[in-house]
């Protein structure tokens, strides 16, 4: 692990022995409460799910299952937080999601906009998948289970190896990790779990897993994946101030609002984190895939491009594009066809 940085104290969840709690008061319930969200959603008219078929997008399974080069950098965004990475010679998948609906049932709730652009069993040989916490949209037992069967380790935060256990992942595969703890991929390759600003739960638990975000350190890339966070400016600059500046920074823009504001950083607060852990090219996630909020399901992206300056170097592939982060800046506009 890096040596503390000197400038604070590494902030740290606080665990009273049955829950985890966020360093700075956050608040996860609607600021006007749950009556004045609920006319929100019954007549607020914003596009928030498409209004024609998206697709179908077609990742290229055979050039994925090529032998990644020792110093390749590249990224293929699947949907929401689903990202499949190859870093310096190996893959790694972040917060695998095929499921349907981003729902504790497979019959309501969030529905995918668009059809997984990979399916599983067309997935490459992985050498990590790395999850940022418990939430439906970022944990899905289908998803794991179809992992368990396979050879693949995983890291997780505190709490969350429970739920892979209860999904037939073996012990021995899962490495759970607390906010600056590590774990070493390969002698040259070390993950490192980080701090976040969210919660986790699934049903009706809240906050007895742990929430992160994470550092990818190669021998010749770092790339640092978000996960779900609100503002943390803090974080973000210990963050930077540790392991960056990175080569390639992965931060959520969707499903956000003034309503849960601590939870969710949404173009501009992504904008101001980017800067916070150092710059470099920014490939935004978890907006586009399911209805979460209120806002309109293409706002994420048109903000972000109306916010951000040219400094900052966009990645913004269509699901399933293979990007080279060595190409430079990209813009599909995917989300205009």
């Amino acid at each position: 692990m890096s040596p503390q940085t000197a400038s604070a104290p590494r902030l740290q969840a606080a665990y009273n022995g049955k829950t985890y709690e966020n360093t700075l008061p956050t608040t996860v319930s609607p600021l006007s409460g749950y009556g004045a969200l609920l006319k929100r959603w019954l007549f607020e008219k914003a596009e928030r799910e498409p209004l024609a078929p998206l697709g179908p997008f077609r990742a290229d399974a055979a050039a994925l299952a090529a032998p990644v080069p020792a110093t390749a950098l590249r990224a293929t965004w699947l949907g929401h937080s689903t990202l499949l990475l190859e870093v310096d010679g190996r893959r790694i998948l972040t917060d695998p999601v095929w499921a349907e609906r981003a729902s504790p049932s497979q019959l309501m709730g969030p529905k995918r906009f668009f059809a997984p652009p990979l399916p599983l069993d067309k997935l490459p040989r992985l050498d990590a998948v790395v999850l940022s916490h418990d939430h439906y949209d970022h944990l899905d037992p289908a998803a794991i289970r179809f992992l368990a069967k396979t050879t693949v380790p995983f890291f997780c935060p505190l709490g969350v190896g429970a739920h892979l256990r209860r999904w037939g992942v073996p012990a021995a595969r899962i490495t759970e990790l607390n906010w600056w703890e590590s774990a070493a991929l390969a002698p040259d390759f070390t993950l490192v779990a980080t701090p976040a600003r969210h919660f986790s739960g699934r049903g009706l638990t809240r906050n007895d897993t742990l929430w992160a975000s994470w550092c990818l350190l190669g021998p010749t890339h770092k790339v640092f994946f978000g996960g779900d966070s609100g503002p943390f400016d803090e974080a973000f600059r210990q963050i930077g101030e540790a392991y960056g500046p990175f080569d390639l920074v992965t931060l959520e823009i969707g499903a956000s609002d003034p309503e849960w504001a601590d939870i969710h950083l949404g173009p501009d607060n992504a904008l101001a984190a980017h800067r916070l852990l150092g710059g470099g090219p920014l490939l935004p996630l978890h907006w586009g895939t399911f209805n979460l909020a209120f806002h309109a399901w293409r706002q994420p992206v048109q903000r972000l491009l109306e916010a951000a300056d040219a400094r900052v170097p966009l990645l913004l592939p269509a699901p399933g594009q293979r990007v080279d982060v060595a190409a430079g800046p990209l813009n599909s506009r995917w989300w205009e066809g």
